[in-house]
């Protein structure tokens, strides 16, 4: 980590605090309002949405500026072009989330969004071209169904964090980890890549401002643009990274098992994949067994963090095997959670 990398990440937590309390009086006067009327909100007051505007911008500032004043970013395998189709991805879900927030856009149209987000890295150039081997060397994706694997990748990164946007801290939280492991990933010995290293710490500094006003009791919420950019600046570093798949899954292995877990329970039950208003999902869950607010959102950091520190500790094949034990944890954790709720 060289000196200078000091001002940018300074630059984009300043921002973050700073840009962050603007834009909760900005949504209060415009009135783009998270009002608590469904059964799945866990919040008791009015909050104001849009916050994922100011992580969105407190990332993106200071990374032009390191892309006008050197080559930092851009002396590697990211290209410009790389950053255009990455940064215009995130201009899209923010300003497609702020629409959502104020106007309530109908299911249909708010997952256009996400959709052109996707599109948008994989048409610019941006996607997985090897996948690690547990046992030794890479499996090559081929260029005709690499913008598949990460169009689909991106999608599932976006919703969830989305998802997993229930409470105060919650995503920011475990995707503030996220970023902070693969940047940690990215200065090892084995991997050294400094380029996604100095953006992944840019991208946790502007989580980490936001989480300050976004911790329980929450002033601001991240709102339907910031919930999904979160899940789509995640996905995106770990793909330029090198597909560190593996890394992001261990950190968000818990919300995208979460994810899995209900939509298949939906898929028993006959129901829409996509319903809401229910309290299905594993940190709802815990909140109806009576576990504080925090200490739901500590748990889900903890596991988080936990198991984002086995990337910089674990080989490939040992990776798959962490895999493994918290899908079984996370299975037998939902099972017991759902027959005591059955008992009551």
């Amino acid at each position: 980590m060289e000196l200078w990398w000091i001002l940018p990440i300074l630059i984009a937590f300043i921002l973050s605090i700073v840009g962050t309390d603007v834009m909760r009086r900005v949504a209060a006067y415009f009135g783009v309002l998270d009002v608590p009327r469904a059964p799945a909100k866990t919040h008791k007051e009015t909050t104001p949405l849009l916050g994922g505007i100011a992580v969105f911008l407190s990332f993106v500032i200071p990374v032009l500026g390191v892309l006008f004043w050197s080559d930092h970013f851009t002396s590697g395998t990211i290209t410009p072009w790389h950053f255009v189709g990455f940064l215009l991805g995130g201009l899209i879900l923010i300003v497609g989330g702020a629409l959502d927030d104020k106007f309530g856009l109908p299911a249909k149209l708010s997952i256009l969004f996400p959709i052109l987000a996707a599109l948008s890295a994989v048409l610019f150039g941006i996607g997985i071209s090897k996948l690690t081997n547990p046992f030794g060397g890479y499996f090559v994706v081929s260029d005709w169904i690499s913008p598949l694997v990460t169009f689909v990748w991106l999608l599932a990164m976006m919703y969830t964090t989305k998802l997993l946007d229930g409470l105060d801290g919650l995503s920011s939280g475990v995707s503030a980890i996220g970023a902070l492991m693969i940047a940690g990933l990215a200065l090892t010995v084995a991997y050294f890549q400094p380029d996604v290293a100095l953006l992944a710490l840019i991208a946790f500094a502007s989580i980490i401002g936001f989480l300050i006003w976004n911790f329980h009791p929450a002033k601001i919420f991240l709102g339907e643009g910031g919930s999904t950019f979160l899940g789509y600046l995640i996905g995106v570093l770990a793909v330029i990274a090198g597909s560190k798949v593996a890394t992001a899954l261990l950190v968000l292995g818990v919300p995208a098992l979460d994810v899995f877990f209900v939509i298949l329970e939906r898929l028993r039950a006959r129901q829409p994949i996509f319903k809401g208003g229910d309290r299905r999902h594993l940190h709802q869950r815990l909140l109806d067994l009576g576990l504080p607010h925090r200490t739901v959102v500590f748990t889900y950091w903890s596991v988080a963090l936990v198991f984002g520190i086995t990337t910089l500790l674990f080989e490939s094949w040992q990776k798959l095997v962490a895999l493994g034990v918290l899908t079984l944890l996370m299975a037998l954790v939902i099972f017991l959670i759902v027959r005591k709720q059955h008992h009551l």
